[in-house]
């Protein structure tokens, strides 16, 4: 750990940053007078919250020892504790930059909505810093209960930004990812529940050391990738996001895309691998297969959309897709390969619906066909929106190209055959992007709205090139990212591989074994 913050360890840096949000919301719900002094301040004190957590985010990074496959500035209070329950909080290479991630897109997204949101101001405020104190929370949480509650809690404020401040369907759209979502996770709270029955804790580091007979473990690996599957989302559980994406306002769409997608990849990296090695390693195959599908019916499906924000919401899901298959390829560079692209996509995707949302501000439609030959006009949204197109197609020197090859050259450790169908997804999201620039930025001008359109102001500029800078930055230094994660990748390649090992019929489990009604086995003194 880095000279100076060898004391840091028993300060609370992950509580303050997960509950340092709700002390603005209680602020702001104080604020009282005008309705225009109202939202001005609400705005202010939303920013000024959420860049007290990234600053605690950057003191995170600073302090976290990239050599160390460990949990890092722990807390852990008894909580319940005669029912194996506790407040424990931790990082590890895996969890630290998805908490980064979230801190780091929360004042962007503020930022965004200064001027785009004009009614209940307060409240969208509100429900901004709730959401940031959840999904940090959910990257932090140690305890099978407390990630549960975290990993659930995200629904409701997104459920209220999509519905309240959505498009003309948010209705639809905002019930139809909850309904989606909500009942995916019952399973996982059903998961949730047998391996505290299974392991007598909610102690998440505990839990990947307890022992799970092999037909129990493909039920439970079945009731979490209900859940995470829909989070992500993986085909055919996808449907919810395109229309959640088009209704949602633009720091909506920017947050969902950016965190929330990564929560479901999360969810396979710290319960579906560590805990039910011999279940993964069964249905490997099948998400090999699922991945594959996504990467190119999505990418074809985007090929014909004349809506700029449901093209990118179907390019998220192709990308998703290159993160289901770099994690259940359980190789080094598959696993390194699928966190980086998840990074990587936060930042791309959060960047192309902002690029989305500066020009729906000014002509007030999402209709690629109304828009272009904006290179004349705007010039400076040219560059940066070109910088994003680029980092999505994988053009080496971005992020992009980083997390894509990495996550193929797993897959070629593995499939052949899978890498070479998920590679046909590179060429594929290349078309639909080059074909998206070339429409808006170097079409035919016949729109005399478009054609009067301002270029970026100081506020989109401040919002646009940080991201810009990160994504090139990533893709020319990837190292800042893996040399952190990998030690914590290794120890869970190391540990998944002697599970595997240590049952020589592992891989000669059938389908017979998932219609085993398991027998679950009840601690001394506990009860169901």
């Amino acid at each position: 750990m880095v000279t100076g913050f060898r004391d840091m360890v028993d300060f609370p840096i992950l509580s303050i940053m997960t509950f340092l949000p709700l002390a603005g919301v209680f602020i702001i719900l104080m604020i009282r007078g005008e309705a225009e002094d109202v939202d001005r301040n609400a705005k202010h004190m939303a920013l000024y919250t959420s860049l007290f957590v990234l600053a605690f985010g950057l003191f995170l990074f600073k302090g976290f020892d990239g050599s160390s496959a460990d949990f890092q500035f722990v807390e852990k209070v008894q909580w319940f504790s005669s029912f194996g329950f506790s407040y424990h909080m931790g990082v590890d290479g895996i969890s630290v930059f998805f908490v980064l991630l979230s801190a780091f897109l929360t004042p962007i997204c503020i930022i965004a909505s200064w001027d785009s949101i004009k009614t209940r101001v307060k409240e969208f405020m509100v429900a901004f810093l709730m959401l940031e104190c959840l999904m940090i929370g959910t990257f932090c949480a140690l305890d099978s209960i407390l990630f549960y509650v975290f990993f659930e809690g995200v629904l409701i404020p997104m459920f209220l930004i999509i519905g309240v401040w959505g498009g003309p369907r948010r209705v639809y759209s905002a019930y139809k990812f909850f309904l989606y979502t909500l009942l995916g996770s019952v399973l996982m709270l059903i998961a949730l529940l047998t391996l505290y029955v299974q392991g007598g804790t909610t102690d998440i580091p505990a839990l990947m050391d307890v022992d799970i007979a092999k037909n129990m473990q493909l039920w439970l690996w079945l009731a979490f990738f209900a859940s995470f599957a829909v989070k992500m989302p993986m085909w055919p559980v996808h449907t919810w996001l395109p229309d959640a994406h088009v209704e949602a306002p633009t720091a909506g769409s920017v947050i969902l895309a950016g965190v929330l997608l990564k929560m479901g990849g999360y969810g396979f990296l710290r319960f579906s691998l560590p805990m039910l090695p011999d279940a993964s390693l069964f249905f490997a195959p099948m998400v090999f297969w699922l991945s594959v599908i996504a990467i190119v019916y999505t990418s074809l499906v985007a090929l014909v959309q004349e809506d700029m924000k449901k093209l990118i919401a179907y390019s998220s899901v192709a990308h998703m897709g290159f993160v289901t298959l770099g994690i259940f390829t359980v190789t080094t560079q598959g696993v390194e390969g699928a966190i980086f692209q998840m990074l990587s996509h936060g930042l791309i995707s959060a960047a192309l619906f902002l690029c989305v949302g500066v020009v729906y501000d000014r002509l007030h439609t999402r209709e690629i066909g109304r828009y272009g030959g904006l290179v004349n006009n705007m010039p400076r949204y040219a560059t940066v929106f070109m910088i994003f197109m680029l980092g999505s197609v994988g053009l080496p020197g971005t992020s992009g190209f980083v997390g894509e090859f990495l996550t193929l050259v797993g897959a070629f450790q593995v499939d052949t055959i899978i890498a070479a169908l998920a590679t046909t997804g590179v060429v594929l999201g290349a078309v639909y992007m080059l074909l998206l620039y070339r429409r808006v930025i170097f079409g035919p001008q016949d729109n005399k709205d478009a054609a009067a359109m301002a270029d970026l102001n100081i506020r989109e500029i401040g919002v646009l090139v940080p991201l810009a800078l990160l994504v090139l930055w990533l893709g020319v230094f990837p190292t800042t990212v893996t040399d952190r994660i990998a030690p914590s990748v290794d120890k869970l390649i190391r540990n998944y591989e002697a599970d595997i090992n240590a049952d020589p019929v592992a891989e000669k489990t059938t389908i017979e074994d998932v219609i085993i009604i398991p027998n679950i086995i009840i601690p001394e003194g506990g009860s169901l």
